[in-house]
């Protein structure tokens, strides 16, 4: 049998323990900074590199807006000065069995923007909303 690369459109996000539906899920990036070091003794005439901080981008997640639908309004209201509610998400890449397959673990996630549709007069698209959050970092894990 043929060994094929796994599709990106089957996926699911959940949160809360909710499974949410959206559309897109963006900036799963992971970067690790890094260290350029050289000892005054070193008889090497350059420096050498190790692994430094690792730098996690903000996620964007979209979906189709749904009347009476506020989930992300409501999570975006918990702000109060310097407080808001953190939710562990959880984002899996699934097979043709809905079976995860590849699982990114985003802790302590927090909206810093949500973003309403567009409105256009003469559009014929469907109304997406989008909202972008702020962690402390993804594991990954293939099962």
């Amino acid at each position: 049998m043929a060994q094929y690369p796994l599709p990106k459109f089957h996926f699911q996000v959940e949160w809360g323990g909710t499974k949410i539906g959206f559309t897109e899920v963006t900036g799963l990036d992971v970067t690790t900074d890094v260290i350029e070091y050289r000892d005054g003794a070193s008889p090497e005439y350059h420096k050498i590199k190790m692994p430094g901080m690792q730098k996690f981008s903000n996620i964007t997640l979209k979906r189709g807006k749904f009347k009476g639908d506020n989930d992300f309004y409501n999570w975006w209201n918990t702000v109060q000065l310097n407080t808001i509610e953190r939710r562990d998400i959880t984002i899996s890449l699934l097979n043709e069995t809905h079976e995860p397959v590849f699982v990114w673990k985003v802790k302590n996630a927090w909206p810093t923007k949500v973003s309403p549709t567009d409105l256009k007069a003469d559009g014929n698209e469907v109304a997406i909303e989008s909202i972008e959050i702020v962690h402390e970092g993804v594991v990954m894990e293939a099962r």
